[in-house]
């Protein structure tokens, strides 16, 4: 075990801090209340904070993490995360009384790498601007994509769960990761290997070029799912799915109690963020058959991010076991709260631009949340708001504790 004496004693230290939040009694309250909302039987709107700014959340430096070895440091950040959401905003969030271990599982992906150039970083050389390669011109390009090809090293597996019982051992019970859960938005993954302007253009002067790629990207998926289905490795003990809890009487009944790694058992999403600007019927040609064939082979399905889908929703509605569609700041919310219908959950994502303004505005981030509540109230459509995708706070953290606190008090209202 690549752990001194010292790192040892800072993660028990973590995890008993972590196992007094876990052991909350709110902790199973939240999770009922999750449950409702996904059986569309909403007790009141839900809230999530996820996709944070980290870099400059740390004031404090409890963020840092003090661990030498690679793997240890990741069990390390994923408790300081933890318990620092829940101290500071923790709205809705659910922490499970034990800590998660991961399977040691490797994927080939797609078989193509992106090529960019980066065009600019910021001051801790994160990239914030680039130009993507286009990897897909010819047909013979279409080779370069390979089926998707899983493994998981067991023993090693069985070994970091070991590990992990000797150094939380008095402290938190373990559970080892049903494995991994599936992205279905491979034209996230187009837009990089070809760049946005280029897929943008073959659409219209290529379709048959951009279907063709279509097919070995859905084939690649649909291979990779079996092959993790046949290694029992799909992650059916994950309690979010794409920021949004997923706690369901069907999949996910109680804490980790998931109903076997298989991919039917279990939440997949999807998007097409590409789309946002162009027509609904480029979807319907260009996605739905698709993501359709991939969509099948799970239990239920989170559709969308940053795209708008106000003005597709009948289309985004067939995509097979839909349970959640994201209404983003680019949707029309009184538009999509009166097309989304009282079974299929209304996954608002407030505008992260509310917290990133000049001085911090708590009135309009009120009036925002206000709106979209009275228009999913309006329609009795069921609700989560969901603040993600977050760039910047202005290196001021105290403004996701007051959003946190203006979004709890207008749920509650």
């Amino acid at each position: 075990m690549n752990l001194t004496a010292n790192e040892r004693q800072i993660l028990r230290d973590l995890a008993s801090r972590y196992m007094e939040i876990a052991s909350l009694p709110v902790q199973a309250q939240k999770r009922d209340l999750w449950k409702a909302l996904n059986r569309s039987k909403m007790e009141r709107p839900m809230v999530a904070i996820d996709q944070l700014p980290w870099n400059e959340l740390n004031a404090d430096g409890f963020l840092t993490c003090k661990i030498a070895d690679p793997f240890w440091q990741g069990i390390e950040n994923q408790l300081r995360s933890t318990i620092y959401r829940w101290e500071h905003f923790p709205v809705d969030m659910v922490v499970e009384p034990f800590i998660t271990i991961p399977k040691a599982i490797s994927c080939t992906g797609y078989g193509i790498s992106i090529e960019e150039e980066t065009q600019a970083t910021d001051e801790t050389n994160s990239v914030v601007s680039h130009r993507f390669i286009n990897q897909l011109q010819t047909e013979e390009d279409l080779e370069k994509i390979k089926d998707m090809h899983f493994t998981h090293d067991e023993a090693k597996s069985k070994l970091w769960m070991e590990e992990a019982a000797q150094v939380f051992e008095g402290i938190a019970p373990i559970l080892q990761s049903g494995g991994t859960q599936f992205h279905l938005g491979v034209w996230d993954t187009i837009s990089m290997l070809m760049g946005v302007e280029n897929a943008y253009i073959e659409l219209m002067d290529r379709p048959e070029f951009i279907h063709a790629i279509m097919e070995k990207f859905t084939h690649s998926v649909l291979n990779g799912i079996d092959e993790a289905n046949k290694l029992g490795i799909v992650n059916d003990n994950i309690n979010i799915c794409h920021c949004s809890y997923i706690y369901t009487d069907e999949l996910l009944p109680d804490f980790g109690q998931g109903k076997g790694p298989h991919s039917e058992n279990c939440w997949a999403f999807g998007l097409a963020q590409l789309f946002s600007s162009v027509s609904p019927s480029i979807t319907e040609e260009f996605e739905l058959p698709y993501v359709t064939r991939m969509a099948e082979k799970f239990g239920m399905i989170y559709y969308g991010c940053c795209d708008r889908l106000d003005d597709r929703l009948d289309i985004v509605k067939r995509i097979p076991h839909v349970k959640k569609i994201s209404c983003s700041p680019w949707s029309d919310r009184e538009n999509f709260a009166e097309k989304i219908g009282p079974t299929i959950i209304m996954s608002n994502k407030p505008t992260p631009a509310l917290v990133a303004t000049d001085t911090l505005d708590e009135e309009e981030i009120r009036k925002d949340i206000r709106r979209t509540i009275d228009a999913a109230k309006k329609n009795n459509v069921n609700l989560e708001l969901i603040l993600k995708d977050i760039s910047t706070v202005r290196y001021q953290p105290q403004r996701l504790t007051r959003w946190a606190e203006i979004a709890m008090e207008e749920v509650q209202r």
